[in-house]
């Protein structure tokens, strides 16, 4: 017996079909031709930094429209990500928001040597959801008219390390150390402030613009290291096809029109 397979499909016949079961057969392959072609497509596990985590659902979604493979996608902390690829977590690609943690995975034999490179740089905010609480100086830090002020964990997160940066240059670190509520990641951060918990909060550029209301401050860039975020291909998908079309497509014109669109520089 030979057998036809589409997804979801199992068509059966003899191997040496008489007039009668040609004709069917013809007819089988007919209405195969004009199903999608997705009998290639596969999964891809993608670890991604919380700040990135919106904007790679909507790169997932064009990638599955071009090319069928969908992406399985967990987010966390650049640092927590790290420590779970080192564990044994069973990724493909990770998009981290930083470059250290994809190198040191390259070094370490976790990642395919070459094929880091830069997706993105991010852009801090500091960010409301009261549309007259940050003013576009920043200066609402200064005058500290409020209780609390959101980040993620300086630890783990590159946006953590930023936001403290940013605190230090500006000359208030130790000032507003009390107000200081940090979050696992910047997402858990941007959640203490949409829920008021805090008044205000260090974001990624991109949640900010994101939100139907509110008011934020693009901080300047040269108020902290430069956010480079690094993608890299895992060991685990260094042989899956559909990884690295993944890869590739992150690099595309498509990709990098939703990376911009979102707020990110692209190189």
């Amino acid at each position: 017996m030979t057998s036809l397979y589409t997804p979801g499909t199992c068509i059966r016949h003899r191997a040496r079909p008489n007039s009668g079961h040609l004709g069917s057969l013809l007819c089988v392959l007919c209405v195969l031709a004009l199903l999608p072609q997705t009998a290639d497509a596969d999964e891809v596990h993608v670890a991604v930094a919380a700040n990135f985590l919106v904007t790679l659902r909507e790169i997932g979604a064009e990638f599955h429209r071009q090319q069928g493979h969908s992406l399985v996608i967990s987010s966390g902390s650049t640092g927590k990500l790290y420590a779970q690829i080192t564990h044994g977590a069973p990724y493909e690609v990770f998009l981290a928001a930083d470059a250290q943690r994809p190198q040191r995975l390259e070094k370490e034999a976790y990642a395919v040597t070459g094929s880091r490179f830069t997706y993105a740089r991010g852009r801090l905010a500091l960010w409301s959801r009261e549309p007259a609480r940050v003013d576009a100086a920043g200066q609402v830090l200064v005058t500290g008219k409020f209780s609390h002020l959101a980040m993620a964990n300086v630890r783990t997160a590159p946006y953590g390390v930023a936001a403290k940066e940013t605190l230090v240059h500006m000359g208030l670190w130790e000032r507003l150390a009390p107000n200081i509520v940090q979050g696992e990641d910047i997402g858990q951060a941007l959640q203490f402030v949409e829920s008021g918990s805090a008044e205000v909060g260090f974001v990624a550029l991109a949640q900010a613009k994101k939100r139907a209301t509110g008011s934020y401050w693009l901080v300047p860039q040269e108020y902290h290291a430069p956010l480079t975020q690094q993608a890299v291909l895992l060991r685990r998908g260094s042989k899956h096809a559909a990884a690295r079309a993944f890869m590739d497509f992150l690099r595309s014109t498509a990709a990098r029109q939703i990376i911009q669109r979102d707020g990110y520089d692209v190189p």
